[in-house]
């Protein structure tokens, strides 16, 4: 089950690493529920490109579709990427906020002296 789990951790890394697939999502934050088209109309790369990063983003969990009619709507899931942030920034943004919070106490000691 860990190993999955990792391996689901490497794709969602391994999707945010390339610059045009960041731009789709970044994209998609700005108006969700958007067509292939859409999506392409504002990138500087042809529909198949948008397509293949679209599907390596869906992979990774990073994207999510719904079928209207003929279209295929895309929408971001955010929920990959607060995880990231819950395991691999959180925990070192806790240690850092303790220390200031221990440097502030210890200068407010030495104020009161």
């Amino acid at each position: 089950m860990a190993h999955a789990k990792n391996e689901a951790i490497d794709d969602i890394f391994r999707a945010l690493a390339d610059p045009s697939r960041r731009a789709l999502l970044d994209a998609l934050f700005a108006s969700n529920g958007q067509t292939l088209s859409e999506l392409g109309a504002g990138m500087a790369m042809t529909r198949q490109a948008v397509a293949k990063h679209l599907a390596i983003l869906e992979a990774a969990n990073l994207v999510a579709t719904v079928r209207r009619g003929r279209e295929k709507l895309h929408y971001l899931n955010p929920v990959p990427i607060h995880e990231i942030g819950e395991r691999w920034i959180s925990k070192y943004e806790r240690r850092r906020l303790s220390a200031l919070s221990e440097l502030k106490k210890a200068l407010e000691n030495d104020d009161g002296e």
